[in-house]
């Protein structure tokens, strides 16, 4: 089977052009003043398997909340070359948080971003990145604002694989009023095929939920550039629905996979 690997064009930049990939300090500092310069605060969330790390608006009255999740990340360095850390290079999931007007926004990295956990799985950004139990940390991570603030409702919003996470959410609660991705992976298998990848084969798949996902609101931005994740990946998706009325999608004719999301 063919490696997997993160179809990353920063990455190949940092790499190819033979410089050095930012530390993951350098990484945490881009995004530190990104969300201080708009106010947000840090928090972390001590899920069951996982801390996720988050920046957040004061959620105090809110009974609506925008969460954002943050795409895959540095996953990997090379083809065969595994990252050591996935904190990313260009925070897309976060920028689109801080483009939100609403005074109540959660954004919500993926594991293993942004921490300083001593000992770090890498299967959590490569083949398990979709797994259960990557998914019931957000789902228990919305519970507990639930619970904390007395929020009633979500939108969820992700970038590339983040989109994968806020789908398969979305598929397993009742309380999702929008559901919107970007550039989103929502059919990993079709994906893996598309590029002789390798399987997730220890990931779900948003495509196998379809079902739990008829009366889901969607809306779906697609890079009509994205080479990565392009149109044929949603369509794959889309067209397991029979009945599409609560989907809506978008091509962005001059968007590729890291441009111009969040600008």
């Amino acid at each position: 089977m063919v490696k997997f690997f993160s179809f990353s064009l920063v990455t190949l930049l940092f790499v190819g052009c033979g410089y050095d990939v930012p530390t993951p300090q350098q990484r945490e500092d881009v995004a530190d003043k990104l969300a201080h310069k708009k106010g947000l605060e840090e928090k972390i969330f001590h899920t069951s398997k996982f801390d996720i790390f988050s920046y957040k608006t004061n959620l105090n009255g809110c009974k609506k909340a925008d969460v954002y999740i943050e795409g895959d990340g540095l996953a990997w360095i090379t083809s065969s070359i595994i990252s050591d850390d996935p904190t990313p290079l260009n925070p897309i999931g976060l920028k689109l948080a801080l483009k939100d007007k609403s005074k109540c926004v959660v954004y919500l990295a993926r594991p293993y971003q942004y921490t300083k956990s001593k000992t770090k799985d890498s299967r959590y950004w490569t083949s398990y990145r979709f797994s259960k139990e990557v998914i019931q940390s957000y789902n228990e991570i919305l519970d507990s604002l639930k619970s904390k603030y007395g929020i009633s409702s979500f939108s969820l919003y992700g970038y590339s694989g983040g989109g994968a996470v806020a789908t398969l959410v979305s598929a397993l609660r009742d309380d999702v009023d929008l559901l919107t991705t970007y550039a989103g992976n929502l059919d990993t298998a079709y994906w893996c095929k598309l590029h002789y990848l390798s399987p997730l084969s220890s990931s779900l798949n948003p495509a196998d939920f379809t079902d739990k996902l008829t009366t889901q609101k969607q809306l779906h931005y697609i890079g009509g550039k994205d080479k990565n994740i392009d149109k044929s990946v949603f369509f794959s998706y889309y067209k397991k629905f029979n009945d599409k009325s609560n989907i809506k999608y978008k091509i962005l004719k001059d968007y590729t996979h890291s441009c111009c999301w969040g600008k």
